[in-house]
């Protein structure tokens, strides 16, 4: 990447850390017995929750659960499989379970997928449309090799769905 253009997406630090686990509330339990954390939202990333799904450029379903909470400041997800062909699943199977990407926050996806094809960064996996007004946003960067670790760009939503559970309540 010697002639790579300089991106700004951490400039704002980091919003998000992910790791994926093979069993969803299992290690949800382990964060709350282990460590205290709680208020763990649980959500089912698939269609029709999420409207438009791409993998490598082409139109994919796929379906992933999600749990939600905070180390401190620090926004925590947890992603356990379910189905369909993800960059979840590409990982699994080269590394095991374990810390998958960084969430950085954006304010315009358009402009920051932009920049990140400018500098190189073809997009891995998105899904857009989960919001309670149809946005929301995020795409996985394959920056992997470039830097050790997976970027996901995430647009949050202005409103978001109610969570399908809320476990082990702080």
């Amino acid at each position: 990447m010697t002639n790579a253009k300089k991106v700004d997406f951490l400039k704002n630090g980091i919003a998000q850390l992910a790791i994926l686990v093979p069993h969803l509330e299992e290690a949800v339990e382990n964060y709350w017995k282990q460590f205290g954390i709680g208020n763990w939202h649980i959500y089912t990333y698939a269609k029709p929750l999420v409207k438009k799904m791409t993998y490598h450029g082409k139109p994919a379903e796929y379906k992933m659960r999600v749990a939600l909470s905070y180390f401190g400041d620090m926004r925590v997800e947890l992603i356990e499989i379910v189905e369909g062909s993800t960059i979840y699943a590409d990982f699994v199977k080269e590394h095991g379970y374990g810390v998958h990407h960084f969430g950085v926050l954006v304010e315009n996806m358009e402009e920051a997928l932009a920049e990140a094809k400018r500098a190189g960064f073809e997009v891995i996996m998105e899904g857009s449309g989960f919001g309670l007004d149809g946005d929301g946003y995020y795409a996985y960067l394959d920056t992997e090799n470039a830097i050790g670790v997976t970027i996901e760009l995430i647009e949050r939503p202005k409103g978001r769905m109610p969570p399908e559970a809320i476990l082990f309540p702080a």
